[in-house]
């Protein structure tokens, strides 16, 4: 368990978001299990989401080198034995700065391509949704909502252990008790972090 690193990985414009609540109750568990962790805070850290040709796959080049943002962030990511994703569920999908940072950095030759694997033992996705888990069910957004980050993604980059909680109703609506409600989120986000410790000891 001794140096064993994560790294969790969120976004949220804003620090006061309960993404970045969750973010920290995540990072506090994870800390007291004795995990070192890396928090990449995609805004503060202003990574740019785009894809421009310089970081473009080249298909032919499995040792291509990308630009030297891309090569610093994927060192980061590769040195993680776990990656932690937390953001809210926009357009039932990820944010576009979380999906453009996937796009950019987990890329051809780097975590997928040729059999090549980023030694990632484990992945957890938390998506805050602002939508009851029985809307979500209803459409089989979360069943698609898994299944992309789960195998699309992931599965692709070679790590079997991969699960997606959502934490539903974020915005409070017809909410009886409010309170006590998001003390229920924050428990299970806790949660997660308290059994991806036991998974890695």
């Amino acid at each position: 368990m001794a140096g064993t690193r994560t790294l969790v990985i969120w976004a949220h414009p804003r620090t006061d978001s309960l993404t970045a609540t969750v973010t920290s109750d995540v990072i506090g568990e994870l800390t007291a299990q004795g995990l070192e962790v890396d928090e990449l805070d995609l805004h503060r850290e202003g990574i740019d989401p785009l894809v421009r040709e310089a970081d473009e796959p080249d298909w032919d080049d499995l040792d291509k080198q990308y630009t030297p943002e891309v090569m610093a962030l994927a060192a980061r990511t590769m040195a993680a034995d776990a990656v932690v994703f937390v953001f809210p569920v926009w357009w039932y999908s990820l944010p576009a700065i979380m999906k453009g940072y996937i796009d950019r950095v987990w890329n051809n030759g780097l975590f997928y391509g040729g059999g090549r694997r980023p030694g990632i033992a484990a992945a957890r996705w938390i998506g805050l949704a602002g939508e009851s888990a029985e809307a979500f069910r209803k459409r089989e957004y979360d069943d698609l909502i898994t299944r992309h980050l789960n195998i699309g993604i992931a599965g692709l980059c070679g790590i079997d252990d991969s699960q997606v909680v959502l934490l539903h109703d974020t915005l409070g609506d017809d909410i009886a008790d409010p309170e006590a409600h998001f003390a229920a989120l924050r428990a299970r986000a806790t949660m997660v972090a308290t059994e991806l410790a036991e998974t890695l000891r």
